[in-house]
């Protein structure tokens, strides 16, 4: 196991890299934890749940609402927690984002940790201290930006993972290469997801790398005032299409990101639009898709990060180097309908 702790404005968080399961009583005890996890997660894993105070909710992005909240926090008022009492989301980045919240929010805030189970999880969702639900079609409207204090990967809890969550979380993976790591991106050209999917060695590897790059660019930028912005690159399009068409989080990005490269061929010049649809694609992951152009405008404008009259998008230079461009909902819409 690696020990990896990190200061973030408000609080440290401390990683557990390549844990079991079974540390997290070392971590917070039985008597004073809750566990958050879905019905999925819970069904495969009850025989590691046994013995923990546990809420199981509905699987899925379109519980990630403020219903499902009010019900985890009257189960919590039942089971008799307190400010005491330390939340412990179990699962994938719906799970994540919904038991931060909660934690944020109950009794004016209580401690969280997290134990990611999916790749999307690992590398992104459960990092940050984002945390929130979704309004309607309008993804993550609600929620604030509050750490954990702990995160605890066991790799193992991947072995039960879909192939289609395997997918779903490589377009994080991908993400962080296009912004951030040209080497990675270089290594992501040369396997395929099988290779992953055997070789757990490399895929620790390779989720250690991911959160570290994600949680080097939080620490400079805990509240997303500048290069934080750059986590969004492929996400600006795929919050607009991700409820609207009911579609998986990994492959909306991938929309996203297909569409930025696009987009940054006019904006920035960049020249490896092919590359990176070519390893989308390798990863199963599409990098195109039909959506109504105006709707998907219309939803885009009133996205949490619009400013006034534009927004700042995220364009690719060239590949691992992400840069910030904000562009005014004008030139937005006709570069949409040019896709």
């Amino acid at each position: 196991m690696i020990k990896k702790s990190f200061s973030f404005s408000s609080a440290n968080v401390t990683y557990y890299i390549n844990a079991e399961f079974a540390y997290l009583e070392k971590l917070v005890s039985k008597e004073q934890a809750v566990i958050v996890t879905d019905e999925n997660i819970f069904a495969k894993h009850q025989k590691k749940l046994k013995g923990w105070k546990t809420i199981v909710i509905k699987a899925g992005e379109q519980y990630k609402v403020q219903a499902t909240v009010d019900d985890i926090i009257q189960q919590l008022i039942d089971l008799g927690a307190d400010r005491k009492t330390t939340l412990v989301g179990v699962g994938g980045g719906v799970i994540t984002d919904i038991t931060g919240y909660v934690a944020g929010v109950f009794m004016r805030g209580i401690k969280c940790g997290f134990v990611p189970t999916s790749i999307l999880a690992m590398v992104d969702a459960s990092i940050g201290g984002k945390n929130g639900i979704d309004v309607g079609v309008y993804k993550n409207m609600v929620g604030l930006i509050r750490q954990p204090s702990f995160l605890l990967y066991d790799f193992s809890l991947l072995k039960s993972l879909p192939k289609e969550e395997w997918i779903n979380g490589f377009a994080e993976v991908i993400k962080h290469a296009c912004i951030k790591d040209a080497a990675m991106f270089t290594q992501l050209e040369n396997n395929k997801l099988s290779f992953f999917q055997k070789d757990f060695a490399a895929l620790a590897k390779l989720i250690q790398r991911n959160a570290l790059i994600k949680t080097k660019v939080v620490i400079g930028d805990e509240f997303e005032n500048g290069e934080r912005k750059l986590l969004n690159f492929g996400h600006t399009l795929a919050h607009a299409i991700e409820n609207l068409y009911h579609i998986p989080h990994g492959h909306a990005v991938s929309i996203g990101m297909g569409a930025a490269c696009k987009i940054s061929e006019q904006i920035t010049g960049f020249k490896d639009t092919e590359r990176v649809i070519q390893v989308l694609k390798t990863y199963g992951l599409p990098p195109q898709f039909e959506f109504d152009k105006a709707e998907t405008f219309r939803i885009l404008k009133s996205d949490k990060k619009k400013d006034n009259q534009s927004i700042n998008y995220i364009l690719l230079n060239k590949i691992g180097k992400g840069t910030i461009v904000p562009l005014p909902f004008t030139e937005i819409e006709t570069l949409i309908n040019q896709l």
